[in-house]
C-alpha cells in the first residue's frame, strides 16, 4: 500500500515575497536525509525591522527600497515565504566542548532561499529563531533581540576586517517575550553565507552509518563551492586539504585581530572555513591569552590561546567523518599540514601588523615577545598594535608606552628600541600607513556591543546601530567624533559576561 507525501503539498512551488531574487535552490536537490522541509513558525506578531544592511544586500542585488516594504519585514521574520522556495531545516550532528553530542541540526535556523546574483555566486538566505523545527530538542526555537545584534554587528564587523564570515542581512523585533535566563524581547536574525554546510554534517552521516551519503555531500560541495577540483580523480583529497588550508588561514586570522569564538564545536565549524554561528564572542581587550569569552567554558577550552589547536582536533574530527572517502593515510599527511599552514599565515600577518616587509630572521622572536611583554602589561591588543604606527612622530612613544602598566613600561621601552633597530633594517616612508592598514581602529568589544544592545532595548534608539555599523565596517578608517568606540571599556563595562545563550 502506498501512501501520500505529507509534505508534498507543500513542497509546490511558493507564493510570497517577491524580491525579483534568481532562486536557485542547489540544497534541496539531495535526498530528504538532508533536511526537513516545512514552514517557518512565524514568531511573535507584526514583526519591526529593526536595521536592514545595505551591504550585505549588495550581494543578493537587493535595492535597499525594499527594506521600507511591510513585506520584506514579514519575509525576513518568517511570517512570509520567499517566492520560488521552500524553507527547510538541516540536520547535522557535532562534537560539542569535546564529546560526541549525536544528532543537532538547525533547532532554530531555517533556510528561507537560496540566490543565485548576477556575479553567479550563490547566497543561503537564513533565518535564526524563526522557531522551533524537528532538530529544537528542548529548546524554544526562537532567539533574543540582544544576542541578534551582536551576531548582527559581529558578523559585519568580521567582514570589514577582511576575515571569511557569514553575512547580516536584516534584524527584527518579533513583540514576545523570550524567557533565557530571564524574559527578554525575542528577534529574528536574517544571515546570509554561501554555504551553511559545516563539518557536523558530515559527521551525522558517517556517524549514522551511511558513507553513501557523506559522498553525496562531498560531491555537492565540491561541485558548487570548490567547482575547480570537480572531475579530479584526487578531487575528495585535494578538498580536504583546501578544507584545511581555508580553517588555518581562518584561524591565523582570527589570532591576528585578538577575536575569540568561543563555541569552537564542530557543529560550529564552516566548510568553506567562514566564521559562523556567533554567541558569547569576544574580541581581546587588555591582552589576556587565556581569555575564556564563554562564562559556561568553564574548563577553559575555547580559550584564545587554544584555539589553533581546536580548529586542529576539529578538522581530525572531520578527518573521522571522511574516512570512508578518503584513505586514512592520505587524511595523516594533510592534517600534518596543518601547524605549518596556521604558523606561517599567522606569521605573515604579525609582519603586517609590525609594518615589516620582506622576512628577516628574528622576526618571530620580536613578535612573540611583544605579545609577552603586552601580556605581561596589560596593553590593549588593538591600539597597542595601532599606535606602533605612531612611535616615530612627536609624543608617539609616550602613547604607545602609555598602554602599558607602569611596572611593565621599561620593558616595553625595550623592546621599542629593538624594533626600531629592525625597522632601520628596511627603511620605508609607507611604514605608518601600512601598520594602520593591517592593525583596525575599531572592532566589536563586548562594551560597544552592550552599548548598541541598551540603546535598542531601553531607549528604542536603532540610529545607534547605524553609527556603530559604520564604523566596524571600515574598522581601519579614523572616523573623528567616533573615537570613544575604539577605547577600552569604561568603568562599569568592564566585566560583561555572555554565555551560549548570548
Amino acid at each position: 500500500m502506498s501512501h501520500a507525501d505529507p509534505t508534498a503539498a507543500f513542497d509546490r512551488p511558493a507564493a510570497g515575497f517577491a524580491p525579483g531574487w534568481r532562486i536557485d535552490a542547489s540544497y534541496r536537490k539531495l535526498p530528504a536525509d538532508f533536511y526537513t522541509a516545512m514552514p517557518a513558525e512565524k514568531v511573535g506578531a507584526d514583526p519591526i525591522l529593526v536595521h536592514a544592511n545595505a551591504e550585505a544586500a549588495a550581494l543578493l542585488d537587493l535595492d535597499p527600497a525594499v527594506f521600507g516594504d511591510p513585506d520584506f519585514a514579514a519575509a525576513v521574520t518568517g511570517h512570509l515565504p520567499i517566492a520560488g522556495f521552500r524553507p527547510l531545516a538541516m540536520v547535522y550532528s557535532g562534537h560539542q566542548f569535546g564529546n560526541w553530542a549525536g544528532q543537532l541540526g538547525d533547532g532554530r535556523a531555517l533556510l528561507i532561499a537560496q540566490v543565485r546574483n548576477a556575479r553567479r555566486e550563490l547566497w543561503d538566505v537564513q533565518l535564526k529563531g524563526a522557531g522551533r523545527t524537528p532538530y529544537s530538542r528542548m529548546g524554544d526555537g526562537r532567539a533574543v533581540l540582544r544576542s541578534c545584534i551582536r551576531e548582527y554587528l559581529c558578523s559585519e564587523a568580521m567582514a570589514g576586517l577582511g576575515i571569511p564570515t557569514t553575512r547580516a542581512l536584516a534584524l527584527t523585533a518579533t513583540r514576545e517575550g523570550v524567557r533565557r535566563e530571564q524574559v527578554e524581547p525575542g528577534a529574528v536574525l536574517t544571515r546570509l553565507s554561501p554555504s551553511h554546510i559545516r563539518f557536523g554534517h558530515f559527521e551525522h552521516f558517517h556517524h549514522n552509518g551511511r558513507p553513501d551519503l557523506v559522498a553525496q555531500l562531498a560531491e555537492h560541495v565540491i561541485a558548487e563551492h570548490f567547482p575547480d577540483l570537480a572531475g579530479r580523480e584526487d578531487r575528495h583529497e585535494a578538498w580536504f586539504r583546501a578544507v584545511l588550508d581555508r580553517t588555518a588561514d581562518l584561524i591565523a586570522a582570527w589570532q591576528a585581530v585578538g577575536f575569540a569564538h568561543g563555541v569552537m564545536n564542530t557543529d560550529n565549524m564552516s566548510i568553506l572555513g567562514l566564521t559562523m554561528d556567533y554567541g558569547p564572542f569576544g574580541f581581546l581587550d587588555a591582552f589576556d591569552p587565556g581569555f575564556v569569552c564563554n562564562h559556561s567554558d568553564h574548563g577553559g577550552r575555547y580559550a584564545f590561546d587554544r584555539q589553533p589547536a581546536v580548529a586542529h582536533w576539529n578538522l581530525h574530527a572531520l578527518a573521522v567523518a571522511l574516512s570512508s572517502l578518503i584513505p586514512v593515510p592520505v587524511l595523516k599527511d594533510a592534517l600534518g599540514g596543518y601547524e605549518p599552514r596556521f604558523t606561517e599565515g599567522f606569521a605573515m600577518r604579525m609582519r603586517g601588523k609590525l609594518g615589516l616587509g620582506t622576512p628577516v630572521e628574528g622576526d618571530g622572536v620580536l613578535a612573540a615577545d611583544l605579545l609577552a611583554v603586552m601580556a605581561r602589561g596589560g596593553a590593549d591588543y588593538t591600539l597597542a598594535f595601532r599606535d606602533l604606527a605612531s612611535v616615530e612622530e612627536a609624543g608617539g612613544t609616550e602613547r604607545w608606552l602609555a598602554h602599558f602598566a607602569v611596572f611593565a613600561e621599561a620593558e616595553a621601552a625595550r623592546w621599542l628600541g629593538r624594533y626600531r633597530a629592525r625597522l632601520a633594517v628596511e627603511p620605508d616612508p609607507g611604514r605608518a600607513a601600512a601598520i594602520n592598514r593591517a592593525n583596525p581602529k575599531y572592532v566589536l568589544r563586548n562594551w560597544v556591543a552592550e552599548t548598541a544592545i541598551r540603546a535598542v532595548q531601553q531607549e528604542g534608539d536603532f540610529a545607534m546601530l547605524d553609527r556603530i555599523l559604520a564604523l566596524l565596517q571600515a574598522p581601519f578608517d579614523e572616523h573623528p567624533g567616533f573615537e570613544e568606540y575604539a577605547a577600552p571599556p569604561p568603568v562599569g563595562m568592564r566585566d560583561l559576561c555572555v554565555s551560549c545563550s548570548s
